[in-house]
């Protein structure tokens, strides 16, 4: 059965840090790139930040370019995202999403943790 489960999301101050966790079961993990998407209430679902399979390369939303980090660890099957000086508008739900680097495309997504930026 195919599972990405985040987690890690939570209340945090503002210039406070959080690190995100998405661990995947059910697929092969290096076979994939990973990225993390937000949401808040009536917005559409943004990228955040993107990995590609091996981890060579990365790309972030301009948003957050120099505060948050993507990485993964394939012996692990999970993908972190390392947010720093987070900001009240960094408030959302976070979810991990896996697509398949070769055709047919694949995607999956997991269920989303929240974080809150908030004094």
């Amino acid at each position: 059965q195919v599972q990405l489960r985040e987690s890690g999301g939570g209340l945090v101050q503002p210039g406070g840090s959080l690190r995100l966790s998405c661990t995947a079961s059910g697929f092969t993990f290096s076979n994939y790139a990973m990225s993390w998407y937000r949401q808040t209430p009536g917005k559409e679902r943004e990228l955040v930040a993107a990995i590609t399979s091996a981890g060579g390369s990365t790309n972030y939303a301009d948003s957050v370019k120099g505060r948050f980090t993507i990485s993964r660890d394939n012996a692990k099957n999970t993908v972190y995202l390392q947010m720093n000086s987070l900001k009240p508008e960094d408030t959302a739900v976070y979810y991990c999403k896996s697509q398949r680097d070769y055709y047919p495309t694949v995607l999956y997504w997991g269920k989303g943790t929240l974080v809150t930026v908030s004094s």
